[in-house]
């Protein structure tokens, strides 16, 4: 018998539907930000959604070179920040702690930077922070919940398949003018995408580059990763640093819709049982360039993954790994260096940006 003192809350799918139903269609936006990261059912609030396990596996779960590497770059531009003294080491969205834990295992070359590094991560689930603090348990963290939150002082960030989880507009542009797309109500109470009337305002959101598309062509905005871009830049230009993005998507804006829903490795309807599967959609590198310039920082790339973590010295890690493995450990060092670089698999798709202080010339692995 449940609880009288306890209110039955319905579950997100019908929580999102009567919503709609109060106060009409939503943006996709609105949609991606509830579905991830309602308090009570949101994908990333409730579990450990990364591994064979879970729904996807992103780089540092596929092999400890990812974050050693990451390590390294870390290393080199400490040096080139001139080594403070007081440096934050930070991590947007550090999923289970795997990559961190691999970049200061690999950290420990230069113990001044150790010494001097304050490790600050941003993450808004509660069990995905559990993990992490199981993960970097030897490790001083500190938790927050948003950049803003963030104290100042020169700054190393990273931020590893970040931003293609944070929400997206899409604009569609119809024979009578550009409309939003929209999360609505069908007869039968159900999900489904909607068309808003076309306006002057859905015209104002399109990028000028992106104006020529033609009727039926879809962009997508996000609001949300130019405003995090333009935080990192304006921090990074006024108390110095460099920030590190990794993710997938494009190197110039196209149009084209890229939002998708995975679960079990598998792809999911996107309007389909909202938080069970997760929502993301392909980074506009091209707009995150822009922001941070704008915001006063200097950028570097977008370099692909394969061509940043060779220039790293993957291939060399991976052989020195290989001289020490067994048969069954060899075929896995050689299947995740080859799922990391390679152009078929995350080597292209996947890319690479720094976001600088002004003049700090370039990084290890934008040269």
């Amino acid at each position: 018998m449940a609880d009288s003192q306890s209110p039955i809350v319905p579950g997100l799918a019908a929580r999102i539907a009567r919503r709609i139903a109060q106060g009409g269609p939503i943006t996709i936006a609105e949609y991606m930000a509830q579905v991830l990261t309602d308090p009570r059912d949101g994908y990333y609030m409730t579990g450990d959604p990364f591994g064979r396990r879970g729904d996807f596996i992103t780089a540092p779960e596929i092999s400890q070179m990812f974050g050693e590497l990451i390590g390294l770059w870390c290393l080199d531009s400490w040096q080139r920040l001139g080594t403070p003294e007081n440096l934050l080491l930070v991590e947007l969205g550090p999923g289970r702690g795997t990559l961190m834990a691999d970049a200061l295992r690999a950290a420990r070359l230069m113990p001044g930077f150790l010494a001097a590094k304050q490790l600050h991560l941003v993450e808004v689930s509660p069990a995905l922070r559990a993990r992490q603090a199981q993960t970097l348990q030897d490790t001083a963290v500190e938790w927050h919940d948003d950049l803003a939150a963030l104290p100042e002082g020169p700054m190393l960030l990273i931020a590893n398949e970040f931003f293609d989880a944070l929400p997206i507009r899409q604009i569609e542009r119809t024979a009578e003018g550009w409309c939003e797309r929209l999360v609505a109500l069908n007869p039968a109470g159900d999900l489904e995408f909607a068309l808003s009337a076309p306006s002057a305002a859905c015209a104002l959101l399109v990028p000028e580059a992106l104006r020529g598309t033609p009727p039926g062509g879809v962009i997508e905005i996000s609001p949300a990763a130019l405003n995090t871009a333009a935080e990192i830049a304006r921090r990074v230009a006024a108390h110095g640093g460099a920030a590190l993005i990794i993710d997938y998507g494009r190197s110039e804006s196209a149009a084209g819709p890229t939002l998708q829903a995975v679960r079990h490795h598998q792809p999911h309807a996107v309007l389909e049982d909202p938080g069970s599967a997760d929502l993301t959609a392909h980074v506009d590198f091209a707009a995150l360039t822009t922001a941070a310039m704008t915001a006063g920082a200097e950028v570097q790339g977008p370099v692909t993954q394969g061509g940043f973590l060779k220039a790293l010295g993957i291939e060399a890690r991976a052989e020195a790994l290989l001289k020490s493995a067994t048969p069954d450990q060899a075929r896995d060092i050689t299947t995740a260096r080859d799922r990391l670089i390679d152009p078929d698999q995350m080597g292209t798709l996947f890319k690479a940006l720094a976001v600088t202080q002004p003049g700090l010339g370039p990084l290890a692995g934008f040269t």
